[in-house]
């Protein structure tokens, strides 16, 4: 940690100049009396490493001295540095690893391409969380330490699996590829008995890494498993074709939240009354479903199949049902 903390304080004067010791003991999470015995160290090791007191005094490095690591171009300086707008290295409890990798390569660029790097946190943000999903609190994620040692390990995975609407766990042996993250949900890509499965990582309720060795089929990698796992998911079958109109002042915000259901191109929507409406077709697995369209209220019509119409009849019946002793 020691070696990894002086490399830490080299490369940030390196890039910054002169830096109070109060500022790099904040930034490696250090007391100030540890920074002053690391400066020492570094200077015992041969780096011209010196202290200023004073109000605009700090820590430097003599002009001129660097570690000198080139050959990024501009793009791939900001490319690499999007990295620090992700989510996913968080949940994988990376972000120390992150910054203080950041930090060395931003010490390894050319002078000319710093500035633009460095901006790169500030003008793009990242917000992998869909909308209207409440944030999740520290606990609330799954814990990938154990699936993430069984995938780089090359170990089976024994599993307590919580499957959505089933009354009892279930166990696992699974053989693990790998983990993805999908629109900020963390999911375990694995066979069970030869065949390839989705497993969502926060209905993990135990993981055990076991001792024999993982059981991969041959010449199958993750990016394989995945594109076989997102296309039988994306296939799923849908039964009921559905005819509806929506108000021309709610289509951006309707396409936002079933644009994935509408099926067919819609027809050219011109300029024109807020009131007027629009027709989309769109298909769902079941009558059922439909009823997420009552989000909308009088805003969306159902005109086809009477199924759907039927099942958002009697939707709407139920909740009148539930309020109209109150108003009546």
């Amino acid at each position: 940690m020691k070696a990894d903390r002086l490399l830490s304080i080299l490369l940030l004067l390196q890039t910054r100049g002169r830096v109070p010791a109060t500022e790099l003991a904040q930034r490696l999470e250090v007391s100030v009396r540890t920074v002053y015995r690391d400066v020492e160290a570094l200077s015992t090791a041969g780096v011209p490493v010196f202290t200023e007191r004073g109000r605009h005094g700090g820590i430097s490095l003599l002009p001129g001295y660097r570690t000198d690591v080139t050959g990024l171009t501009a793009d791939e300086a900001r490319a690499l540095f999007v990295l620090s707008a992700q989510g996913a290295h968080s949940d994988l409890g990376l972000d120390g690893a992150l910054g203080s990798a950041l930090r060395k390569v931003m010490a390894a660029l050319p002078a000319p391409h710093r500035p633009a790097a460095e901006r790169i946190s500030e003008r793009i943000l990242v917000d992998p969380a869909r909308w209207m999903q409440a944030p999740a609190g520290p606990a609330a994620g799954p814990d990938l330490g154990e699936l993430q040692y069984a995938v780089f390990a090359d170990r089976r995975l024994r599993l307590r699996y919580r499957h959505g609407g089933a009354p009892a766990p279930v166990d696992y042996t699974v053989d693990p590829y790998g983990l993805v993250s999908k629109a900020a949900v963390w999911y375990l890509v694995a066979d069970l008995h030869g065949e390839p499965r989705l497993f969502r990582a926060d209905r993990v309720l135990v993981a055990e890494t076991a001792e024999e060795p993982v059981r991969r089929r041959t010449g199958i990698g993750l990016g394989d498993v995945w594109a076989v796992l997102r296309e039988q998911v994306e296939r799923l079958p849908v039964d009921l074709p559905v005819r509806a109109r929506v108000r021309r002042a709610r289509l951006d915000m309707f396409l936002r939240i079933h644009g994935g259901r509408v099926n067919a191109p819609l027809p050219e929507v011109g300029a024109g009354p807020a009131e007027e409406w629009v027709e989309v077709a769109m298909a769902f697995p079941a009558p059922a479903a439909v009823r997420a369209l009552l989000t909308f209220g009088a805003d969306v019509e159902v005109l086809a199949p009477p199924a759907a119409r039927r099942e958002l009849a009697r939707a709407a019946a139920d909740a009148l049902r539930l309020y109209q002793d109150e108003f009546s």
